[in-house]
């Protein structure tokens, strides 16, 4: 089954407002209305209206990196998904692996981020990985497959079309080492056939799942090229349009 392709930009803490307005000034002049496949930004919280408003009329959608599990209430710090949906974007990052090992956010947290944000139309992209010691220990698929059933568990099967999956070796992130083509489709395989028994084979065919882990427009092309591979979440590298664009031109091939 063909699945139209999808590069998404995590910002992480990085970028003052400045930076953010050039960096989508820049990637709208290097983008058609629509290149074919689809594109989103994830910027940190407190340019999430400025890139909504500096995307808009473009093939560009913008997410946030996160949301609460609540809608609203006592929680000094937290941003709820009925927030993020007011400003105006429409995608979330939800088991991003900087939330699951630096700040300790277990499934059942995720699980119920999942369940808010598509309750109230937020399309989120769940992330799961291995740690380089569950890799080491092969461990690798029985990580993600809990983290994938443990994420999926309180959605309707009415709300999949919304949910994409993200692939993220925890140790590929930031470090500079990527996996290999054939490491990242073994484990888009696995996600995939998890899905066909769980969900069924109609599902599995048309859910998305992204790469991330050190994406570069040196290993852009090599990884989407990989059957199975629907994108990647990109994240150093989107930061840079020189850096950004020909990862986007390499989906576009």
């Amino acid at each position: 089954m063909s699945r139209r392709r999808f590069i998404a930009g995590n910002w992480k803490m990085n970028l003052d407002r400045a930076g953010a307005a050039g960096l989508i000034s820049a990637l709208r002049a290097k983008l058609p209305h629509d290149p074919g496949f689809d594109v989103a930004v994830f910027p940190p919280f407190p340019y999430l209206e400025l890139a909504v408003n500096a995307c808009a009329g473009s093939c560009i959608s913008v997410g946030a990196q996160n949301c609460s599990h609540e809608l609203k209430g006592a929680f000094t710090g937290d941003v709820s998904a009925t927030m993020i949906l007011d400003l105006g974007a429409r995608r979330v990052l939800l088991g991003h692996s900087e939330r699951r090992h630096v700040f300790g956010e277990t499934d059942v947290i995720i699980a119920k981020k999942m369940a808010t944000a598509l309750g109230i139309g937020l399309h989120p992209i769940l992330c799961v990985g291995e740690t380089l010691d569950e890799r080491k220990a092969g461990q690798t698929s029985d990580v993600v497959l809990r983290q994938l059933r443990e994420g999926l568990a309180p959605v309707a099967a009415a709300q999949l079309a919304s949910v994409t999956l993200a692939y993220e070796p925890v140790w590929a992130i930031g470090t500079g080492v990527n996996a290999t083509p054939e490491q990242a489709g073994e484990v888009h395989s696995i996600l995939r056939n998890a899905l066909a028994a769980s969900h069924g084979r109609a599902t599995a065919d048309s859910m998305r799942i992204l790469y991330g882990g050190s994406v570069t427009p040196d290993n852009a092309a090599s990884l989407l090229a990989v059957p199975g591979v629907d994108g990647a979440l990109v994240g150093g590298a989107s930061l840079d349009a020189s850096k950004f664009v020909p990862i986007l031109e390499a989906a576009q091939r």
